[in-house]
């Protein structure tokens, strides 16, 4: 499996998770991101990283979720605070080598790969 996620679990409104993903075998060069899909919902690509730099969040988690990546360690990183009900969601890890920060906030596109994902629970 390309892409390993970890870190999700079950909080209460207003905690915080950090998701880490390790992407084996995909070189600093792709663009990385995390989507997320609730019970009964379309995807959602909430955040992204490009293999230059920046950065792009959706309006629903703008603020409270900050993506980061460690090349030497070949690990994605979400850090999620302030965490809503409205949250709760499978989360996956995605690389792909085209830009998808015009993609956050609505359905990815098909991605290169992507992980089997980590379950975030926040309850009220």
């Amino acid at each position: 499996v390309p892409l390993v996620e970890s870190g999700g679990g079950s909080v209460q409104s207003g905690g915080s998770l950090r998701l880490s993903c390790v992407a084996f075998g995909y070189a600093s060069r792709y663009c990385m991101g995390w989507f997320r899909q609730a019970p009964d919902k379309e995807r959602e690509l909430v955040s992204t990283l490009s293999s230059d730099g920046p950065t792009s969040y959706a309006d629903s988690v703008k603020g409270r979720f900050t993506i980061s990546r460690d090349n030497a360690s070949k690990t994605l990183y979400l850090e999620m605070n302030s965490l809503k009900p409205e949250d709760t969601a499978m989360y996956y890890c995605a690389a792909d080598q085209s830009y998808l920060g015009v993609w956050v906030g609505y359905k990815p596109p098909t991605l290169d790969a992507w992980g089997q994902g980590t379950l975030v629970a926040v309850s009220s």
